[in-house]
């Protein structure tokens, strides 16, 4: 469930590249689909269904609201409206007393048309791509984009692990019993989810990246894609080595039970009471952790994705084509997820939430878990995430559990003085990874980097994405 405030932060930014209003009182509005159809085919957006282009409340029949759910999932699925078909969840929620529909609409890695035609997104709104070059290059950037598409045409059902289609649609059908997908076959489901496509620049047909990810036998895996594997590690005593280790080169479906296990094998769960539910605050925060490495690494990467449990913190570092640089925050983020297909099966499962909500959960109940809201999500070429999993001051931590070799251990310095020999050990260390290791967040290493420049000591080289840092003096 959506908060009042992110209504009033989507409201107060107004029309844009990924936000529509659209009014809606009685029935969908005709030019739903053209929007959603453009929010696919670009970045992805929010659509408020009841609020005038400039922002007025209006709200939605609440007598009406029901139906026009249902009909929005239904279109969505029918191939005459959308194609290809693409599942959408709306939501509908209270706010300043007036009913309002709340559709967010990820990015696809598909390109989508809405009764034959392409429709693309600009801060203008949505525009019809009309030409054969205008439509081409959307197939080309897609592709480019989206390594889960990569078709395999020798890639069969057999290759899948036995029963895992079975298994994966059985809790869809568990987690919601009127989900459009239930009375499909599966021909049909691998179609509509995406794991099954044409390539209509090549011409090729067949299983894609995402659907060998997600049911095919480890061999089928190794086979077209050697370099996967997801490495979890307890270093809480053998900070060099590690206490416990599970080497996963399984399916994701597999594999998220597999990191699920070891988490609750190795990290603490809470009492906590939300309202008179008793709630798990460990599978809260650490089912999106452990999602959103498997959803969003970029597969086509060797850079090794790890899941490392240290006696302070849990971090995550996986592969990443980044869409922004920088930390991710609660109240800034904008959702883009770099491999929709399986974002959205894990989705449908129940085994994560809608992107931004899943990452403002985190914040949410790490607070609660770990006393802190210390929390690292830094997108770069290398995707971190760091949790805290107590409130210990960093004087009390003293230098973290993964500082370089010639930075003394267990001797208290100042993040100016570790900064530094990060530099010196690293030149083109980034911001993020500073972040990390000190564990703050990116504007207290900005802060630092800013006094030492002030104070001649530090010198950038080049510009922020491709230069490097110079030590003058200390």
């Amino acid at each position: 469930m959506l908060n009042v405030g992110r209504i009033a932060q989507l409201i107060n930014q107004g029309e844009g590249l990924t936000i529509e209003f659209k009014k809606a009182k009685n029935a969908l509005p005709e030019s739903l689909f053209e929007t959603i159809c453009a929010f696919l085919n670009r970045n992805g957006g929010v659509v408020l269904l009841g609020v005038t282009d400039d922002g007025t409340l209006e709200g939605v029949d609440p007598a009406q609201a029901p139906k026009m759910l249902k009909e929005l999932t239904n279109l969505s699925n029918n191939p005459q409206k959308l194609f290809p078909a693409f599942l959408l969840d709306a939501e509908i929620l209270e706010y300043q007393r007036k009913v309002l529909i709340y559709l967010y609409v990820p990015a696809s890695s598909q390109v989508h048309r809405c009764k034959s035609k392409v429709y693309d997104r600009s801060e203008d709104g949505d525009f019809e791509l009309k030409t054969d070059e205008q439509i081409r290059n959307c197939y080309t950037r897609k592709n480019n984009s989206y390594s889960e598409n990569t078709i395999y045409p020798f890639l069969y059902e057999t290759d899948f692990e036995a029963g895992i289609v079975e298994r994966v649609r059985r809790i869809i059908r568990l987690n919601r019993a009127d989900h459009p997908w239930n009375d499909l076959s599966d021909a049909d489901f691998f179609r509509v989810a995406g794991l099954y496509r044409r390539d209509y620049v090549t011409e090729k047909v067949g299983f894609t990246m995402s659907a060998l990810l997600l049911f095919g036998k480890e061999e089928a895996i190794q086979s077209a894609i050697p370099h996967y594997k997801v490495d979890a590690l307890l270093r809480k005593i053998d900070t060099d080595r590690y206490d416990d280790r599970e080497n996963i080169r399984c399916n994701l479906v597999l594999a998220y039970d597999k990191l699920m296990a070891f988490v609750t094998k190795h990290l603490p769960d809470k009492f906590y009471m939300q309202g008179d539910q008793r709630i798990s605050l460990r599978d809260k925060i650490f089912r999106e952790i452990v999602a959103n490495m498997l959803i969003h690494r970029e597969y086509t990467n060797a850079y090794p994705s790890t899941f490392i449990i240290y006696k302070h913190r849990v971090e995550t570092k996986n592969a990443n084509r980044p869409h922004l640089y920088g930390q991710l925050l609660p109240e800034t983020f904008v959702p883009f997820p770099k491999n929709p297909h399986i974002a959205q099966i894990f989705t449908q499962m129940g085994r994560s939430e809608e992107l931004g909500t899943g990452l403002r959960n985190v914040y949410k109940y790490s607070k609660a878990y770990s006393g802190s809201e210390n929390i690292l999500f830094n997108e770069e070429d290398v995707f971190t995430v760091d949790v805290p999993l107590d409130n210990e001051t960093e004087s009390d931590r003293n230098v973290p559990e993964n500082v370089p070799e010639n930075v003394p251990e267990n001797v208290p310095e100042s993040r100016g003085k570790i900064i530094l020999k990060l530099i010196k050990g690293n030149k083109t260390v980034s911001m993020g990874e500073m972040a990390s290791i000190l564990k703050v967040n990116v504007k207290t290493v900005k802060r630092e980097l800013s006094k030492l420049k002030q104070e001649g000591i530090l010198v950038r080289i080049g510009p922020a994405k491709g230069g490097h840092w110079e030590v003058s003096e200390e």
